[in-house]
């Protein structure tokens, strides 16, 4: 495709990069598919086959079908690089996995072009705590499950399923695109639980609310023990009242605790109407 595929209004919310690649070194790119989004739709896409100044291996072209003869008088990673650096470069880039950022590196070091300067976000790890219970987060998988039309190994129908996974995410969970990119908070200790008190024995893990925060404290006053996760001891989990449905619906420790049948499932009023 040609460069005449630059976004121009609206800007993107992110962008989606996948490349396929012609032998073992990341380095060899032979195709190159880049998706944009915006107010949760496709606004804009870019795919061309280069010519990766390498080996093609057997092993790579059973998997994409795309062969040396397929990118005869194709542009090298050079001549584009300046097009890709114009889609990726101060803004969100997705990729499913790091296989896509790590040989957009390589290909720059080997082609002697500046690293593009971007800010990652792994759609694999946002599908991970989308829908924790899928037995794995391959795009082929999630795009059956999630209804995205997608054909695996092409680049730029890789780029766009990856995209749609992103949208899917932010609808399923309420969660922003900054939720997705902000680095995960580290609890500080959950408080002491007091030596006595009605909730003395609980061992409770809390969902909507962080374990050091006011409803831990409160919690552990009355004797509550608050603890990391679900486990095998844990004897209730509380919905903080603030916590939002939709998140806590695809809370790990929430399915957790439904699933043990052991721990007692309260939202925080319910408990603290029972202590009055």
């Amino acid at each position: 495709m040609p460069d005449a595929a630059m976004p121009t209004d609206p800007l993107p919310d992110f962008v989606v990069i996948d490349v396929e690649t012609a032998c073992a070194r990341a380095s060899s790119i032979c195709q190159v598919g880049i998706v944009g989004f915006a107010g949760g739709r496709e606004i804009f896409a870019y795919e061309t086959l280069l010519d990766p100044r390498d080996d093609f291996h057997f092993f790579n072209t059973q998997i994409h079908g795309i062969a040396a003869h397929h990118v005869v008088g194709q542009p090298c990673f050079a001549d584009v690089h300046g097009v890709i650096d114009r889609h990726l470069a101060g803004r969100t880039t997705v990729a499913h996995s790091h296989f896509d950022k790590g040989a957009l590196a390589a290909a720059c070091r080997v082609h002697d072009r500046p690293a593009i300067e971007t800010t990652w976000l792994d759609s694999v790890r946002v599908a991970k705590r989308a829908w924790p219970d899928l037995p794995n987060h391959k795009l082929g998988g999630l795009a059956r499950y999630l209804g995205i039309t997608h054909r695996h190994h092409d680049a730029l129908s890789d780029a766009r399923a990856a995209g749609w996974v992103v949208v899917k995410a932010i609808d399923h969970t309420g969660l922003s695109l900054a939720d997705w990119l902000a680095p995960p908070r580290k609890a500080a200790p959950a408080p002491r639980a007091a030596r006595s008190g009605p909730l003395a024995g609980e061992r409770i893990v809390i969902v909507g609310e962080p374990r050091d925060g006011a409803l831990a404290h409160r919690l552990a006053a009355l004797g509550g023990r608050i603890m990391t996760a679900v486990g095998t001891t844990t004897t209730l989990l509380v919905i903080a009242g603030a916590a939002d449905p939709r998140t806590v619906a695809i809370d790990p420790q929430w399915q957790k605790a439904q699933a043990s049948g052991t721990a007692r499932i309260l939202t925080e009023a319910a408990l603290l109407a029972a202590l009055d």
